[in-house]
């Protein structure tokens, strides 16, 4: 009976959440933006229903309302759940025009680069579907070399075991490293109009630099009411918490 009565609210969540996010996209195309706004943060606070498509669209809103933090934070949040999505990409470009900062992006360079470009190609959860559609077809291939009677069969499916193997262990590398990045990898959107950087985890601190509403900084460790930050020219400071928003 209990377990009858989850799976009818369960059911039931998921209706009304979807039926609060066709609301708001419904109030969207009215050109009614902050109601639209109202509705999606209504299902993601009290459905808890989280989907790159209601961020996307959330981020949308805000962005509509000329909202700069809210809506680059939202746009973020979708690109977690849908990490390359050209259209959320490129709505969030738009999106960072209406930030005052210009915080230049050093590129990584060399070996540290091509290895993070292989990586980054699939999230790990992609990475370890392919691993585990590739440890199949290695188990196919283990089979027919054990049953092939003929040598020039058994070469074949030697080699082809000993392909599948490399590509099974760069998959689950690449899993494993996209995984690490996942889990490290905090950005942080800021959400004050304006937001002191300082070298010390304390007022008395001297700022380093001055940050903006929509600015993105990477959060590194947190004491107390302050985080250390990066941002993406590589520059580090502390900064105080109530200020920024992580994505993650």
């Amino acid at each position: 009976m209990k377990n009858i009565l989850y799976v009818f609210l369960l059911i039931s969540q998921v209706f009304f959440a979807q039926n609060g996010f066709e609301k708001g996209n419904v109030l969207y195309q009215k050109g009614q933006y902050q109601q639209a706004v109202e509705e999606y943060e209504n299902v993601i606070k009290e459905d808890k229903l989280q989907s790159a498509e209601l961020y996307f669209n959330l981020a949308n809103s805000y962005y509509k309302l000329n909202k700069v933090a809210p809506s680059i934070y939202n746009y973020e949040k979708a690109l977690v759940l849908k990490p390359h999505d050209e259209q959320t990409l490129n709505n969030l470009k738009f999106a960072k025009k209406l930030t005052i900062d210009e915080i230049k992006e050093v590129p990584k360079v060399g070996f540290a680069k091509l290895i993070q470009n292989f990586t980054g190609i699939f999230n790990y959860n992609t990475w370890a579907k392919i691993a585990v559609g590739i440890a199949f077809a290695f188990l196919l291939s283990f089979i027919g070399y054990y049953f092939s009677q003929l040598t020039l069969s058994k070469r074949i499916y030697f080699i082809g075991m000993f392909v599948l193997l490399i590509a099974l262990v760069l998959s689950v590398t690449a899993g494993m490293s996209e995984k690490s990045h996942f889990d490290n990898d905090r950005p942080a959107i800021v959400f004050s109009e304006m937001s002191e950087v300082r070298s010390e985890p304390q007022k008395a601190g001297s700022a380093i630099i001055l940050l903006h509403e929509g600015a993105k900084v990477y959060v590194m460790e947190t004491v107390g009411s302050w985080k250390k930050i990066e941002l993406t020219d590589g520059s580090e400071g502390w900064i105080d918490a109530t200020t920024i928003k992580e994505v993650k």
